[in-house]
């Protein structure tokens, strides 16, 4: 049991894409296909999706007419190049449109949207979206807090002056805290962990005390979600 509980903490990505069976993000499909309107792209815009996964978003980039390409350290879909959002192996402002999902927190923010500012063509547009928490956030174990996204989250001013800071402009921020409560009621519902935890003694109690935080920070809008469009300089 204890060996599950570490399998699932070493590679929390293959883990919630075995639950959620679509994007590893609040609002999946529907919530990209909004920031992709919000960021104008349509037919033909030059789109680079940064740690595009499975290709999720490159396929609803595509729908659309968009000419679409992915970069992730591990590519394994269809039109995705190696790279990583803080060295990307694309040309000095060949981009119009560059998109990052639940990926910069992962990252050195600064390097990330210096690189997302090379890549950009005058006038382009970013679009991300970020886990965002509230002061110090919740009080779980660093290996829970890597795995969800929390080590590197930061709080919405703070994302804000990062981007701001970086030469764009912010166009809009919109929370998700809907999208982040139904994201954790799909994962709840399809995983009896207190019943799996309650199986390993004082280790599981020590994890089920870091849910049930986690859970209530999520509940009183402490750890949110959102997303922003920004404009880079003409």
């Amino acid at each position: 049991m204890n060996g599950l509980v570490d399998a699932a903490l070493a590679n929390p990505w293959s883990t919630l894409d075995r639950l959620l069976d679509g994007p590893l993000h609040p609002g999946g499909t529907d919530a990209t296909a909004a920031l992709l309107d919000r960021a104008d792209v349509g037919s033909d815009t030059r789109v680079l999706d940064v740690g595009c996964g499975a290709g999720e978003a490159l396929a609803v980039a595509r729908e659309r007419g968009a000419d679409a390409v992915g970069v992730d350290p591990s590519p394994d879909a269809a039109g995705t190049i190696r790279g990583d959002a803080t060295a990307l192996p694309i040309r000095e402002s060949s981009v119009d449109v560059l998109l990052a999902e639940c990926v910069l927190c992962l990252t050195d923010l600064p390097a990330a949207l210096g690189e997302a500012r090379r890549v950009l063509v005058d006038g382009g547009r970013l679009a991300v979206s970020e886990v965002v928490v509230d002061g110090g956030g919740p009080a779980v174990p660093e290996r829970v807090a890597e795995a969800l996204c929390l080590s590197g989250a930061r709080s919405r001013d703070r994302l804000r002056s990062a981007i701001t800071g970086a030469g764009f402009a912010v166009r809009t921020m919109t929370d998700h805290h809907d999208d982040l409560l139904a994201m954790r009621d799909r994962v709840t519902d399809r995983v009896d962990y207190e019943g799996l935890l309650g199986l390993m003694g004082e280790r599981g109690q020590r994890a089920l005390d870091a849910i049930e935080t986690l859970e209530t920070a999520v509940e009183a809008g402490e750890v949110s979600y959102v997303s922003v469009v920004a404009d880079a300089p003409q």
